[in-house]
């Protein structure tokens, strides 16, 4: 049977972001996500449909129409990911406000901790 593929949007030109996808896609055994790069068409038209504000650029999870954002969408991808890497989830624990308040932080140092490439990456 088929499993039900689940939209990564993630940031195609920073190198952190393009580290998080192939992390997941050496992991994803059952090959459940599917990546689009915020910077595409695709990408932008997802954002426009989710009605996912603009200026968004933290990676973005969609399941079943449900939009996951920030630490949220790295927990949820974490449950999905095989058991040795699933045991992330339990930062859910934290508050959001604190888990979100650290991603933030990261994601507005990533270009200069991590750099970023000339071009978007599209897998």
């Amino acid at each position: 049977m088929q499993t039900k593929k689940h939209i990564i949007l993630f940031d195609g030109i920073c190198n952190l972001c393009n580290g998080a996808v192939n992390f997941i896609l050496k992991r994803d055994k059952k090959k459940q996500f599917r990546f689009v790069a915020l910077q595409s068409e695709k990408g932008i038209g997802l954002i426009s449909k989710f009605e996912i504000a603009p200026e968004t650029d933290s990676i973005i999870l969609i399941v079943n129409n449900h939009v996951y954002t920030e630490s949220d969408a790295a927990i949820e991808i974490a449950k999905l990911l095989p058991a040795l890497w699933n045991w992330l989830s339990v930062f859910k624990i934290i508050p959001k406000k604190v888990r979100d308040g650290i991603y933030k932080w990261i994601a507005k140092n990533r270009y200069r901790w991590f750099g970023k490439r000339k071009t978007c990456r599209i897998p």
